[in-house]
């Protein structure tokens, strides 16, 4: 085989110039393949063993909650005096509740609710808090100063103080929390996206895009927010624990869903007078479920945090 650097009018006669021949791979040996950014994300994300098992539970309440009323047949809107505050067996294996209900048919129904508007909330605040923080970030000057200001002032004023507030004048449905849950928790967002881009809009592709004539609107949708999808996609899963927490702060204090409709919250919320008195599948069962599923969403964040993250991700 001719040497890769001598010049091609050596070997072939008439053409100058020289040819670079890349190296062969020595017998037997491997060949390595540098795998996309996403799969080496993937594969960080699945060696990790807890956020797999966070993965899991999630799936499971999901299943549990939207697919088991279909095989576990409950009514959960006409109460019964009858077969109030039974004992775990028979015919109700986690007992009923002051109201007659089926307590595991309430817990899948109230499952419902929680994850419903987890998600949705989770939805609207990504959604609002992407686009203002990457608008700040790219605007700069006095425009990013007065946006960040609004912010501030917005940050400073209690969740729940807001929450309450609005839960209380608006009707208490599943649409009405998600948004009043997402048109406050959108701030944090806000700022991780605006920090985000902050750094992205020094970089060369940006650079290279102004000068190719993209205006603010195109730089924002098809270069920063694609770009800071890791920092937006690892927040998600921290949105819906959040709002999951906030639901069932508001359905203790009372604030929570009109009936017939319930969520995990109201559940601990009208059981908390009957701790006392032994009534342990009204408390324990649900409050497990709600730390079970916030636990999971908390694993997942910060396993895809970890594998979003190239500076710390593992080569």
């Amino acid at each position: 085989m001719p040497d890769s650097t001598r010049p091609l009018a050596d070997i072939q006669p008439g053409l100058a110039g020289t040819v670079s021949v890349p190296p062969t791979a020595p017998e037997g040996g491997d060949v390595h393949v540098t795998a996309s950014g996403w799969k080496l994300a993937l594969r960080e994300f699945l060696d990790n063993r807890l956020a797999v098992v966070g993965f899991a539970v999630i799936v499971f309440f999901v299943l549990f909650c939207f697919v088991g009323p279909l095989v576990y047949h409950t009514n959960q809107s006409l109460t019964n005096p009858l077969i109030t505050d039974l004992h775990p067996g028979g015919a109700h294996p986690l007992g009923t509740d002051e109201n007659g209900f089926d307590e595991l048919g309430r817990i899948m129904k109230g499952g419902q609710t929680a994850l419903e508007i987890g998600f949705f909330s989770a939805f609207i605040a990504t959604v609002v808090g992407t686009l203002y923080g990457a608008i700040s970030g790219l605007a700069g000057g006095i425009v990013d100063g007065i946006m960040m200001r609004i912010l501030d002032v917005f940050l400073s004023i209690p969740l729940l103080f807001i929450v309450l507030v609005l839960a209380t004048k608006y009707h208490s449905t599943v649409l009405d929390e998600s948004a009043i849950i997402g048109a406050y928790t959108w701030l944090i967002p806000a700022r991780l996206v605006r920090g985000e881009v902050l750094t992205l809009r020094v970089r060369d592709f940006v650079s290279a895009a102004r000068v190719m004539g993209s205006g603010r609107g195109r730089l924002v949708y098809r270069h920063l927010i694609p770009n800071a999808l890791s920092v937006v996609i690892v927040n998600i899963t921290f949105q819906v624990a959040d709002a999951i927490i906030i639901l069932a702060f508001l359905g203790f204090l009372g604030f929570g869903l009109q009936y017939p409709a319930t969520s995990w919250g109201d559940m601990l919320g009208n059981a908390q007078q009957y701790v006392s008195s032994g009534y342990w599948w009204l408390v324990y069962p649900v409050g497990g479920c709600l730390v079970a599923v916030v636990l999971a969403a908390n694993l997942i964040g910060d396993a895809l945090r970890d594998a979003l993250d190239v500076r710390i991700r593992r080569r």
